[in-house]
């Protein structure tokens, strides 16, 4: 079906002039994508998974900065890791670390890409056409075939230390496209860092190929910037017995749409992928939207996500699991859920099954609310003043969240980043 004449107008206008990179090894992958972006168009408020979110602030010409910059604060301070810096898209060779980790091969895109020939030609751009169905996600599609950097890392071994990607904004009218890669080995083992703020608008995109017996943790605490613009995309593939762990920590912005599309294709794998959101005034709007097939045995998912909102804050939490014939024995839970400190905010939600097996346990919950007033008396009758009382019972209902964290020293650092949040904007 031919597009509306509308897309085609507003595609071609968000193109043009653009410089977009020819590729090496990622030639033929960025023709197809650009092929892919063309046929399907920009995304549009009246498209099925967009109706919550208006994608105009991710297309539209950045609009001139209102409030100062906001420089992010340091966190996983004392962990040794090693540490790769971006400034407003651009590789920062000085503030990087040095020095390598044992079966850890790392290479930038932008010094890849000069080579016919790379260890991620096969993945470049694979895993996001292939999450492109039954879903358009043209952002991602143009993602593909505009990123000139990124980060490509191939584990071999079980990782001595995180790999810790920190991205720093230094101007108003940064406009990031950034691509990453990682494929984890047969029975490796790594933790990837996220944190911070990449420019005035993001577009990121991390393929992840997980294979048999593996294991990928990530932890992606995004910056506080308060007039941000991000969207991500995560596409992740498992192999059999393998496992991720994805957790998103979204404090202020504009406007931040983090996706993930997981595809389980061997038996007995295992994905959680959550996240805890807190959102303060009409200008914040936060959209998660989750996307987990099984297509093999005994397979087990987890979707948890928590906002918290208020002063006119929106969330939107877009969650599908999906269960293929013959993916028995099929484990998948999804939870989204919203405390709204007052009367304005709103949560807007979206949970799917899609079933085609029969022996399967899968269940999906979706609640908003207050708070507890019963909890609220008891800790008041008890002394604790509301301020207090209402931080402590808001950082119990983000509890099972940040639970989803494997490493209790990284959700530590994110609930004193929580606790801090709320004792700012109480």
């Amino acid at each position: 079906m031919a597009l509306p004449q509308p897309k085609v107008d507003a595609t071609t206008a968000y193109l043009e002039g653009r410089a977009l990179p020819k590729g090496g090894f990622t030639k033929a992958a960025r023709a197809d994508a650009l092929s892919r972006l063309s046929a399907m168009g920009l995304p549009v408020r009246r498209d099925e998974y967009w109706r919550f979110t208006n994608p105009a602030l991710l297309t539209a010409p950045l609009p001139e900065a209102s409030e100062p910059l906001r420089v992010d604060q340091p966190i996983f301070t004392g962990m040794d890791k090693l540490r790769l810096v971006f400034t407003d898209g651009v590789f920062d060779a000085e503030a990087s670390d040095d020095g390598a980790i044992d079966g850890v091969e790392i290479t930038r895109l932008a010094e890849a890409d000069a080579a016919e020939i790379h260890w991620a030609q096969g993945l470049y751009g694979t895993l996001e056409a292939a999450g492109q169905k039954p879903v358009d996600r043209p952002l991602a599609a143009f993602n593909t075939a505009a990123a000139t950097d990124g980060i490509l890392i191939r584990v071999t071994g079980k990782a001595a230390k995180p790999v810790h990607i920190a991205y720093r904004q230094s101007g108003d009218d940064a406009d990031v496209v950034l691509h990453h890669i990682i494929k984890v080995e047969a029975g490796a083992e790594l933790t990837l860092l996220e944190t911070g703020t990449p420019g005035a608008r993001t577009n990121i995109v991390l393929e992840m190929d997980i294979a048999d017996g593996a294991t990928l943790h990530h932890v992606r605490p995004q910056g506080r910037a308060h007039g941000r613009q991000v969207a991500t995309h995560l596409f992740a593939r498992l192999g059999a017995e393998s496992q991720l762990k994805s957790f998103t920590l979204s404090m202020n912005g504009r406007l931040t749409r983090n996706e993930a599309v997981i595809e389980m294709n061997g038996d007995d794998a295992s994905a959680h992928v959550a996240g805890a959101c807190v959102g303060d005034g009409e200008d914040f709007h936060h959209d998660d939207t989750v996307f987990v097939t099984h297509d093999a045995l005994n397979g087990e998912s987890r979707q948890v996500f928590k906002k918290v909102l208020r002063n006119g804050a929106v969330g939107v939490f877009q969650g599908k699991i999906l269960v293929k014939a013959g993916a028995q024995k099929t484990d998948g839970y999804q939870i989204s859920q919203s405390l709204l400190l007052d009367g304005d905010s709103q949560f807007l939600a979206k949970p799917e099954l899609e079933i085609y097996a029969d022996d399967v346990a899968c269940s999906h919950g979706s609640t908003s609310g207050a708070i507890s007033e019963e909890a609220l008396f008891y800790l008041r009758s008890r002394g604790v003043d509301e301020k207090t009382a209402t931080n402590l019972l808001t950082l119990a209902f983000l509890a099972e969240a940040l639970e989803e964290i494997a490493d209790d020293a990284l959700a530590d650092a994110l609930r004193d980043r929580l606790e801090g949040w709320l004792n700012r904007h109480s």
